[in-house]
C-alpha cells in the first residue's frame, strides 16, 4: 500500500460489492474446501476441474461446472487450488487469458517465491495460507473442538501477500481470503518471501517435524520399551499441552530437573547449527527439494 493512504485493505473490505471468482482445481482437498466457503457468500463463483472423477465430485457436491477459459475469463481474482508442482503450467495456460487487473491467488508461497508462475505486468499475484486453528484457542462447541484444520466451525488468522499497493486490490484478496478461510479472526499481512519463510520452513520444516518426531516417540516408548500405549498417550499429549503453554507463552516456568532433561534433548538429538534452515539459501535448497527442482534461479 502507499504510504500516502490512509485507508487499510479492511476498511475498504467492508464497503466491497460482489465481484467474480474462478476457482480452479475445484475438487481437491482445498478445492472442495475453499469451495464449500464460497458457496456461503454472495460472489459470483465459477468452479473449474479437468479431471473426470474430479468434475463428479463437484457435481455431487451441488455446483455447477464452467469450463476453465469461461470461468477465468472475467474472473476479478482466480484461486488456485491446485497442487504446488501444478501452478507452474496451469499458469502458464490461464495467466495470458486473464483481464488487465486480475488477481491470481495461490493457496502456498513456495511455487510463487521459486518464481515458477506465469506472470504479466498487468495481472496481480497475491498469496494467502491457513494459519490454523491455535492450540490455544478457546474453543466452546462440539463443531469447533472438532475443527482442527479450520475453515469449517473453528477460527482462525490467515496470512497473505500481494504484489500491489492498491488498496482495492488488497481488499478484494482480503475479503476472498476471509470467506475461503472462514471464520477468520485476523488476516496478516507479509511478503511473498516471508511466508516462504514461515511456510516452510516454520511450521513445516520445524513445527510439523517436531509432531512427527513426537509420534515416533510414542512409537518407540509403546514398541521398544513396553509401556501400555493408553499411558505413554494420556501423558504424551498433556505434557504437549504444557511444553507449548510454558514455551510459546509463558504460562509456568519449567522445573529445575525439566531444563536439565531439556538440555540432554538438545545435546542429543538438536544439531548446534541447526538455525541455517532460516537462511536463505537453505530455504531455496528446501524448496527446490519440495518442488523437484535442481535449484532456484534469483
Amino acid at each position: 500500500m502507499s504510504t500516502t493512504d490512509t485507508t487499510t485493505p479492511t476498511d475498504t473490505v467492508a464497503r466491497l460489492e460482489t465481484y467474480g471468482i474462478a476457482v480452479i482445481g475445484a475438487s481437491g482437498k482445498m478445492g472442495m474446501r475453499v469451495s464449500d466457503n464460497l458457496v456461503k457468500t454472495d460472489h459470483a463463483v465459477f468452479y473449474s476441474e479437468n479431471s473426470p472423477a474430479g468434475q463428479e465430485r463437484v457435481r455431487a457436491a451441488g455446483r455447477e461446472l464452467t469450463e476453465t477459459p469461461d470461468a477465468v475469463r472475467d474472473a476479478d481474482i482466480v484461486v488456485l487450488a491446485v497442487p504446488d508442482l501444478a501452478l507452474g503450467p496451469v499458469t502458464a495456460d490461464i495467466v495470458p487469458q486473464l483481464k488487465p487487473g486480475a488477481i491470481v491467488l495461490t493457496l502456498d508461497p513456495a511455487a510463487a517465491y521459486a518464481g515458477l508462475l506465469t506472470t504479466r505486468d498487468d495481472v496481480i499475484q497475491a498469496v494467502a495460507h491457513p494459519c490454523h486453528p491455535s492450540i490455544f484457542l478457546q474453543r466452546t462447541t462440539p463443531e469447533e473442538y472438532a475443527d482442527t484444520f479450520g475453515g469449517i466451525a473453528a477460527p482462525q488468522d490467515a496470512i497473505a501477500a500481494i504484489e500491489s499497493d492498491d488498496p482495492a486490490k488488497q481488499a478484494i484478496v482480503e475479503a476472498t481470503v476471509r470467506a475461503i478461510y472462514a471464520p477468520v479472526i485476523d488476516v496478516h499481512w507479509v511478503t511473498i518471501k516471508q511466508l516462504a519463510q514461515l511456510e516452510p520452513t516454520l511450521v513445516e520444516t520445524i513445527a510439523c517435524m517436531v509432531g512427527a518426531l513426537l509420534k515416533e516417540a510414542l512409537d518407540e516408548a509403546v514398541n521398544t520399551m513396553g509401556v501400555p500405549e493408553a499411558a505413554a498417550r494420556s501423558i504424551l499429549l498433556g505434557h504437549t499441552q504444557v511444553a507449548l503453554a510454558n514455551g510459546l507463552r509463558g504460562d509456568n516456568p519449567f522445573s529445575d530437573a525439566c531444563l536439565i532433561a531439556m538440555d540432554y534433548g538438545k545435546e542429543s538429538i538438536i544439531k548446534d547449527d541447526w538455525k541455517k534452515v532460516f537462511r536463505d539459501d537453505e530455504l531455496d535448497k528446501n524448496l527446490a527439494r519440495m518442488l523437484h527442482l535442481d535449484r532456484i534461479e534469483r
